[in-house]
Parts: structure tokens; C-alpha cells; sequence
């Protein structure tokens, strides 16, 4: 089972963060943490790497219910969206596949939940796939 969905964009790195919020947006997620990989890795070791982000995404109803069905749900929150610009120069975004993160645990209603939250992010790569560089 893959960990992950991902998809290629036809979009530069900085259009397909904000394609990605918008689309995040547009499923019911907010974004409460962004970090700038490359700009910490350079920051803490002094190393260059390639863009990288990674975005803390949250639905507020599903994360609400997940934690009534599972209290310590809250180490697996928020759902991380990564864009990452690849060696070729192609754009790539990834979002966390919540039920292979949650395999391990054992709660029936999770699962429902998480179900939910994977079509969720499933559309929303897809939308981004779909997305065009601005004219």
C-alpha cells in the first residue's frame, strides 16, 4: 500500500503552493503550518536542496471527529501536502494517504473517518494536476 498520492504539475514552484492552499481551500482545509525545507536545511546545516515545502493541512469538522472517535489521533494531525520541485524541473505534489498512516490503529469509526479525509485529498492532488501555469 502506498503512503502517499502524487501527481506532476504543469506549474512552477511558487504557482502550485498557492494552486495547492486554493485547492485545499476549496475541500474544507486550512493550512496551519508551512515549512521552507530548503530554507531550514540551509538555515541548520548550511545545505542546498532542492524547494521544498510542506504543508500542514486541517479540516476542522473531520479532525474534530477523529479526535472524539480516537484521542490520540492528534499525533497524526495535521495531513501533510508537500510540493517539491524534482532534479528534472518538474513540480510535484504530494499529500498523505490518512488510512495507510493510520493502519495501525485498530478503531472502526478512524477508519470511516479516514476514508473520508483520503477522497478528500485524493480530489484535491487531482485538482492541482489539473491546474495550468498562469498566462
Amino acid at each position: 500500500m502506498t503512503y502517499h498520492f502524487s501527481k506532476t504539475v504543469d506549474l512552477p514552484f511558487e504557482q502550485a503552493i498557492e494552486a495547492s492552499i486554493q485547492a485545499l481551500q476549496r475541500h474544507g482545509f486550512g493550512v496551519l503550518t508551512e515549512i521552507d525545507v530548503k530554507a531550514t536545511l540551509k538555515k541548520k546545516l548550511d545545505v542546498d536542496f532542492r524547494p521544498y515545502r510542506i504543508l500542514g493541512a486541517c479540516n476542522p469538522t473531520m479532525a474534530h471527529q477523529a479526535l472524539q472517535a480516537e484521542d490520540k489521533i492528534g499525533t497524526m494531525l495535521p495531513c501533510n501536502v508537500i510540493v517539491q520541485q524534482r532534479e528534472d524541473g518538474t513540480v510535484e505534489v504530494s499529500a498523505v494517504d490518512p488510512i495507510a498512516s493510520m493502519q495501525a490503529i485498530d478503531n472502526p469509526k478512524l477508519a470511516g473517518i479516514a476514508g473520508q479525509v483520503r477522497d478528500m485529498l485524493r480530489q484535491v492532488v487531482e485538482e492541482i494536476g489539473r491546474a495550468r501555469q498562469a498566462a
